[in-house]
């Protein structure tokens, strides 16, 4: 069972920020089969060490289309991407020390809570206006 389904609602509109969002729900589901198959420590941090490294390039793109684009809520939608950027690295941080062992529910709710919510509320405004 994948942590995140694909759904139309998850897109805005815009072809490369899309294919990108679909790229970055398969990497949360693959962290998730892994973190079930009871991965090692390692293995998991790499995980959230790509997601990590991910989100901020897709980051960069939404905010350079953004820019471009002369989207009203930039910055509101920047100050969100910050936001979850911090909640990743704390994450990352918490697993670390030890916050979430071996296999942990709560991690794989977090980290599905912390990406839905964006696509929820600001990508969804961001589709309406740009898409």
């Amino acid at each position: 069972m994948a942590l995140v389904e694909w759904r139309d609602d998850f897109r805005i509109g815009i072809a490369s920020v899309d294919h990108e969002h679909q790229g970055l729900i398969q990497l949360l589901n693959d962290l998730y089969e892994g973190v079930q198959g009871k991965a090692g420590k390692d293995a998991v941090a790499d995980f959230l060490g790509e997601i990590n490294a991910n989100i901020s390039a897709h980051f960069a793109l939404e905010e350079r289309i953004m820019r471009e684009r002369g989207y009203d809520q930039y910055a509101d939608h920047k100050a969100d991407h910050e936001r979850l950027l911090d909640g990743i690295r704390d994450i990352m941080d918490d697993y670390e020390s030890g916050a979430y062992l071996e296999y942990d529910e709560a991690l794989a709710a977090h980290l599905r809570d912390w990406f839905t919510t964006h696509f929820k509320t600001k990508d969804a405004r961001m589709h309406k206006k740009l898409g």
